[in-house]
Parts: C-alpha cells; sequence; structure tokens
C-alpha cells in the first residue's frame, strides 16, 4: 500500500473506533516532566511520515507515528499486549462499513505514555487485535503506533521537518515564530482544519474543508464537492489508493493547477482523487473536502496551537520545490524481523517497472551495485521519485528463483 494515501486505509477501518473514545470526554493530556518551558525531541521523517520514539508503561520506546488525523492513542502492534503485561483490557468490535465485517480490539486504561521529557498518565488506548494497517512493512522499520490529539491538544508544537526537530512550549507561552504568518483553523472531532482554495481543470474551489495532516505522505487529497467526488484531471494515472475493511481503494492521481493555505499558493500539485463516494456514505464520514499531508507541510516551520485556534507557517528552504510523484511504478515492502529484504507488492500497469518487465513477488537484492540491506526505504523512495529518465541497475530474484539484471528508466506519468 503506498504509504503517501496511508490515511484512506486509517480512515476506513478506525473512524468508528475513533468515535467510541472521542465522544466520551476524556482530560487526557501530556506535561513536562518536569518546570521547563520548553522541550526538543528528534524524530524520523520516513516516506513523509513522522516517526517519534514513545514509551509505554515506563518500557520501550517503541516507533509512533505523529499523527494530527486521530483521536486518541492507537497500538497497531498486539504483540505489545503481552510485552507491556497489559491487564483489565475490555474487548470492543466495530462493525464494518454496511457489509457485515468487524474490527476486534482492546480498549485499556491508565495506560502511561512518555515522549521525550513528557508524560501523560491515566491514559485510554486502543489495541488493534490484527496489525491491519502494515505500518512496519510499508515504512521498513518497526512502527508499534499512531499518537494525535492527546499530544497536540497538550502543547504549542512546532516542527522543523528539514531538522527533524520537534520543539515543546506550553499555551502559556507568548512565543510566536520569527518570520511566521498565522493561519486560523478549527479543531474539530479532535482534528484541524483549515480553508483552502484550489484550482482545478480552470475552476476555481472556495473555501475548501481541508483537515491538516501530519499522519498523511501524500501533498493533497481531494476527496468530495458538494456530495459528490472531485473529477481527477484529463492527464492521470489509476492508482491503487490503499485497503479499507471493504477491500482496495481505487483511484486517480493527478496534478491541480494550484492550493493556497493562508497567503501562500503552491502550483503544479500532486493530488489524489479517492473513489471511495459510496464509503463514505455508509461510514458516516464527517463533512470536508480534502486533505493536506506533509509534502505540503513539510515546506514550512510549522507550529500547531490548539489553543488559539491557529498554526504559523514559515517557508522552509524547500519550499519552491517541486512536486515530485513516484516515478517508478514500484510499491515496496519489507518483512521481518530485520526489515531488508526489499520485495515487489504492487507494478503499475504502463509503468517504468512494468516496461522493465518486474513482477510483483520478486526481491530486489541491489540497486546500482549497492546493497538493499545499506539503504532504508526512505532512500529508495527518494531514488525512485527523483528524476525522469534517471536509470537505475536492478540485481532482482524472480519469481522463479533465478538472479538477473533489470534496468529500470524512471518515467513521469503525471
Amino acid at each position: 500500500m503506498p504509504p503517501s494515501l496511508l490515511y484512506i486505509r486509517k480512515l476506513l477501518m478506525l473512524l468508528a473506533a475513533f468515535s467510541l473514545l472521542s465522544s466520551g470526554g476524556f482530560a487526557q493530556s501530556f506535561q513536562f516532566e518536569d518546570k521547563r518551558k520548553r522541550h526538543s525531541i528528534s524524530f524520523r521523517l520516513v516516506k513523509n511520515l513522522i516517526v517519534v520514539p514513545m514509551t509505554i508503561n515506563g518500557k520501550g520506546p517503541f516507533n509512533f507515528l505523529l499523527d494530527t488525523g486521530i483521536g486518541v492513542c492507537l497500538i497497531t502492534n498486539p504483540s505489545l499486549i503481552d510485552s507491556l503485561h497489559l491487564t483489565g483490557l475490555r474487548q470492543m468490535k466495530i462493525t464494518g462499513f454496511g457489509q457485515g465485517e468487524e474490527l476486534s480490539a482492546s480498549v485499556a486504561s491508565g495506560v502511561t505514555l512518555g515522549l521525550g521529557r513528557t508524560v501523560a498518565h491515566s491514559m485510554n488506548v486502543i489495541i488493534l487485535n490484527e496489525d491491519l494497517l502494515e505500518l512496519s512493512e510499508t515504512l521498513g522499520m518497526p512502527v508499534h503506533g499512531l499518537i494525535g490529539y492527546d499530544f497536540f491538544n497538550s502543547f504549542m508544537v512546532e516542527i522543523r521537518y528539514s531538522a527533524q526537530r520537534i520543539t515543546l512550549r506550553p499555551f502559556s507561552s507568548e512565543y510566536i515564530p520569527e518570520k511566521s504568518t498565522e493561519v486560523s483553523i478549527s479543531v474539530e472531532d479532535k482534528k484541524p482544519y483549515i480553508e483552502s482554495t484550489v484550482e482545478l481543470d480552470g475552476k476555481v474551489y472556495k473555501a475548501l474543508k481541508m483537515i491538516v495532516d501530519t499522519g498523511a505522505g501524500h501533498a493533497v487529497s481531494l476527496e468530495s464537492y458538494d456530495k459528490k467526488s472531485f473529477d481527477a484531471p484529463e492527464k492521470n494515472i489509476e492508482a491503487n489508493l490503499g485497503v479499507g475493511l471493504l477491500g482496495p481503494i481505487h483511484g486517480h492521481i493527478g496534478r491541480i493547477q494550484s492550493i493556497t493555505i493562508g497567503s501562500y499558493l503552491f502550483q503544479n500539485v500532486v493530488s489524489s482523487f479517492p473513489e471511495f463516494q459510496e464509503v463514505i456514505k455508509r461510514s458516516g464520514f464527517p463533512e470536508r473536502n480534502g486533505n493536506l499531508g506533509n509534502p505540503v507541510l513539510k515546506r514550512f516551520r510549522v507550529m500547531f496551537d490548539y489553543s488559539r485556534n491557529k498554526i504559523y507557517l514559515r517557508p522552509a528552504h524547500s519550499f519552491k520545490e517541486p512536486f515530485e510523484h513516484d516515478m517508478s511504478g514500484l510499491e515496496l515492502v519489507t518483512r521481518a524481523p530485520d526489515f531488508k529484504r526489499i520485495l515487489i507488492n504492487r507494478v503499475e500497469q504502463h509503468s517504468a517497472a512494468d516496461s522493465a518487465g518486474l513482477r510483483v513477488g520478486e526481491e530486489i537484492i541491489s540497486i546500482n551495485f549497492r546493497p538493499v540491506k545499506e539503504l532504508s526505504m526512505e532512500e529508495i523512495n527518494s531514488m525512485f521519485s527523483s528524476r525522469a529518465e534517471r536509470t537505475f541497475i536492478l540485481y532482482v530474484i524472480d519469481n522463479e528463483g533465478e538472479r538477473k539484471f533489470v534496468m529500470l528508466k524512471l518515467k513521469r506519468r503525471i
């Protein structure tokens, strides 16, 4: 599953689960462990997703995604139930969206979470009984869960993507980043929303309600307008945008002419156009038009301030870099325990990989004679999104066990 559209899968599987705990009015929050007024935490940016080290009941650290798009803490790896000796769990069945399927999960209460020199006590945590998100395989590293609203609702959270640092300050602070622009947000259902203007195929859509989602690895997703799906631009590619409880989510990826965020304008932006309007209707999906992810946000130094319903944006050095999409047509995954083997999980039709004869199930041993065990998934992702016509020599084990060299010439499809 492409991590750039991870949030769609997350949305379809977890919407009902989050509403169960989000509506309860729990006063859960993080605090500094001491009397400090500022604290910085390092993170890793992997496939445009923010990975932070979290402790649970004093054990860890465990890798969690920092995700404004979820309302409660979620543990995706059920093996942690035993290793953390969690007891008194409440079982829950989350009904699927109109087709009778269910998602099994457990709810743990009284959990203590730690992130850097911050701590939250008496937390309610959802634990999936099956690792359906497969985050570890997608990101090429162990990933154990997601943390969102409870953290962002505790501090002013400043994210410096280029330095891979998060700085926390209490809401009582009067700090405002220098040379930043203030943009109003609304925090609804424990998620931050912003109004944007989008130009698509010559038509201008004003005041679109977009979630500001640090748990999304894509730039923009346009979901619905006037209770109908957006039409993808004429030049687009079909894509598998993820998998929900009802099966694969199909759609298209294309470019929009422009999108505004506050006073900032981005042009020729890669956007996804999911075809899941019927699923939205069945799921009671909250009304919104789309989603802004990290490939847009990382062009800024961003500070979230939920207490004042503001975000502050300061352009980073990458502000003017062009938006690019994968040019290989490969969806790659890794496998536990060491996440060093790179396997082909999907080959897009009419892509560079398809033309090169690569097939699902084959294993990539090296890229340009460099063993893949020396490369991170982030490095490989950057290679395959770098420049049209760039050529790579892949050493591959095919599905018959034969070893072969394959020439992969990148092709910009949108």
